[in-house]
């Protein structure tokens, strides 16, 4: 799926909420709660732990900043998109009516994307969208927020090549691009493999009630399933596959040369390190030049975050001159994969 912006779209402002509190990864082999060998291949030295607040009111934290940075009150905001991973707090109900109500946006439709770890990507996608068929000036809020809390969910143990640490992000879109917007939007494109969906579901039988297979999130064990019956190798190669078919494509979205020195870097997704030296870094190499960034050593797997997180850092560090470009990878269960082209404006 390929998405190129007819009209400019700017991001006005993007803010990544992260709890004070953490789980050491030190701590957590002194405990036994998870294996020395794993601490050291997933490389986080610790996980964000939010204690006492859920993933949506993270989300409002998040946002609030947000429209804080941008100057934009609530009220102007269009459309309100938030994505999650895990469970947000309440059985049967809309966590993305909750934060426009707690903003205050009342003129905003708000709409809940769940594509699991892409869903920020997939909500910046529908986000973007919508408001190239909005006539004037358009401003959408684009937030996620997951929360990795016992007994239901092991932020060490629930998953491979993962540790998933608590946080929320939030990315305001305007449309047109506004002059002060410290990035510009240039693409963004999509594939998935939807044969994978069976790999977080393995073995087991459909349930009647959440965690009736198991009593917690274990990813580990469904993927175990899968692997058993069709093996390692033909995930690797879809996994290969799909980032060289994002990258490339955002790239010829954006009309942006592979070898093109305006690109400054790629920014990865918040997984363990040896998925990405081994997974990851080496397929990005055979594509373009630039250096990768691997931010998420401080912070974990951010459920549906990654890629806004590495959109607030792009903006918090300043970290492209005029006109230069960096490419944000994600992917998600499913599976899904994305790569987003963003710009600096003015000239290089």
């Amino acid at each position: 799926m390929a998405l190129r912006p007819l009209a400019p779209v700017g991001v006005a402002a993007a803010a990544l909420w992260l709890p004070d509190g953490a789980d050491t990864a030190a701590s957590a082999v002194a405990e036994k709660r998870v294996e020395p060998r794993t601490a050291r291949e997933l490389g986080h030295d610790r996980l964000p732990v939010a204690a006492g607040l859920s993933a949506p009111e993270m989300a409002v934290r998040a946002a609030t900043e947000a429209l804080r940075l941008a100057a934009v009150p609530a009220a102007e905001l269009s459309g309100l998109y938030h994505a999650w991973m895990h469970y947000q707090g309440h059985d049967l109900w809309s966590a993305p009516h909750y934060i426009a109500h707690q903003l205050g946006a009342e003129g905003a439709v708000p709409v809940g994307v769940q594509q699991i770890c892409n869903g920020g990507a997939a909500a910046l996608e529908l986000a973007v969208a919508r408001q190239q068929l909005t006539l004037g000036r358009s401003l959408a809020l684009v937030t996620t927020a997951d929360r990795f809390t016992p007994p239901g969910f092991d932020r060490w143990r629930s998953d491979y090549g993962a540790a998933y640490g608590d946080g929320a992000t939030a990315v305001l879109l305007e449309r047109p691009a506004g002059p002060d917007n410290p990035l510009v939007l240039r693409a963004l494109h999509s594939a998935a493999a939807p044969h994978l969906e069976a790999m977080h579901r393995g073995a087991d039988p459909f349930a009647e009630v959440p965690r009736a297979n198991s009593p917690v999130v274990d990813m580990r064990r469904t993927k175990r399933g899968y692997l058993s019956e069709h093996g390692l190798e033909g995930f690797s190669k879809v996994n290969a596959e799909r980032i060289r078919q994002v990258l490339t494509g955002a790239l010829l979205d954006a009309g942006v040369a592979p070898d093109d020195p305006r690109i400054r870097l790629v920014v990865l997704p918040r997984l363990g390190l040896k998925t990405l030296q081994t997974a990851w870094i080496p397929t990005v190499g055979e594509i373009v030049r630039a250096p990768t960034a691997d931010w998420g050593r401080q912070t974990g797997h951010l459920g549906a975050g990654d890629l806004a997180a590495g959109l607030s850092e792009l903006v918090r560090r300043a970290v492209l001159g005029p006109g230069e470009i960096a490419l944000l990878l994600n992917a998600g269960a499913g599976f899904t994969w994305s790569c987003a082209v963003l710009q600096a404006p003015g000239k290089s």
